[in-house]
């Protein structure tokens, strides 16, 4: 193990008009292992990966963890442009950007909901992008009561919340099974105060897309879910989906389906885990994921953590 150091970065996507913000993780002691990108979900940011960046730093890894366009620290699009397609096209120059930083390296892509479909979209329509895939309590055909809960979440406070509280008792009533920390100032990573409110640190434009069903670009749409198994049918680079068993996302069947279209899919299911796995059980997560990687990037078993 080594050390690691956490840096925030600004990468400027060529073409783009936009930049990501991101931090990075690395050890200090050792040549890395290989190069892991982390996408958030939907309404998130990257500081939902702070554990899994930091472990994955101190075990060998560069870890970018990386908000999405729109949310977090990232630029806005100008013209409300969040689709699939446009965070696709992030994703590919920020793998370009962090290959040509660490060049020799593999480079493995992990993705919550919204970021693991553009993650599985990355891997199967472009095969040479990356060595591993690691899906996060996301398939190919999420369960549309799950998701509308999701949705129903993002939207409930249009007018921001009276205090850090208040956000802090609506999050633990769309998950009521996470265990609360006491402290809320964490949650000024993921909200900014405008005026005398509190509003989520994402673009409110976003919501718009979201209750649109019938976009070909939005993830629960027919076309995208098209389209998503086209590219999970062309994966050729291994691939670990962690579902967390409480979820209300991913289903049995949408499980079963993934492993038709994925033969060689691992599966891992976190016990006592919901949608937002990483964070309702991020040391059993990571130590799924070191062990992935190690096997899928590397070719040695990471062994008991």
């Amino acid at each position: 193990m080594s050390t690691p150091t956490v840096r925030h970065e600004r990468v400027e996507l060529p073409g783009h008009g936009l930049t990501l913000a991101a931090d990075r993780w690395a050890g200090v002691d050792a040549r890395a292992k290989g190069i892991v990108v982390l996408l958030h979900g939907g309404g998130q940011t990257r500081h939902s990966w702070r554990a899994t960046g930091e472990r994955l730093g101190r075990f060998g890894w560069i870890a970018y963890a990386v908000d999405l366009r729109g949310h977090g620290d990232s630029d806005w699009s100008g013209g409300a442009e969040y689709g699939l397609s446009a965070h696709l096209g992030d994703l590919l120059a920020l793998v370009e950007e962090v290959r040509r930083r660490d060049p020799g390296l593999p480079l493995g892509a992990v993705g919550a909901s919204l970021g693991g479909l553009v993650s599985l979209l990355a891997a199967g329509e472009y095969p040479d992008l990356v060595e591993s895939l690691v899906l996060v309590d996301v398939v190919v055909r999420v369960e549309e009561s799950g998701s509308a809960r999701v949705r129903d979440f993002m939207m409930s406070a249009p007018d921001g919340f009276e205090s850090l509280e208040q956000a802090s008792a609506a999050i633990a009533a769309y998950n009521p099974h996470r265990r609360r920390t006491g402290s809320v100032e964490g949650l000024k990573k993921n909200l900014r105060l405008r005026g005398e409110r509190w509003h989520w640190h994402w673009d409110p434009r976003t919501i718009e897309l979201a209750s649109s069903p019938a976009d070909p670009e939005l993830p629960i749409s027919p076309a995208a879910y098209e389209r998503s198994k086209s590219a999970a049918r062309r994966i050729e680079c291994p691939v670990l989906l962690v579902r967390g068993k409480m979820s209300d996302v991913v289903s049995d069947e949408g499980v079963a389906e993934m492993r038709e279209l994925i033969p060689r899919l691992q599966v891992v299911d976190v016990r006592g885990a919901g949608h937002m796995v990483a964070g309702d059980d991020n040391d059993v997560f990571t130590a799924g994921l070191l062990e992935f990687l190690d096997q899928s990037m590397v070719g040695t078993p990471q062994g008991p953590l």
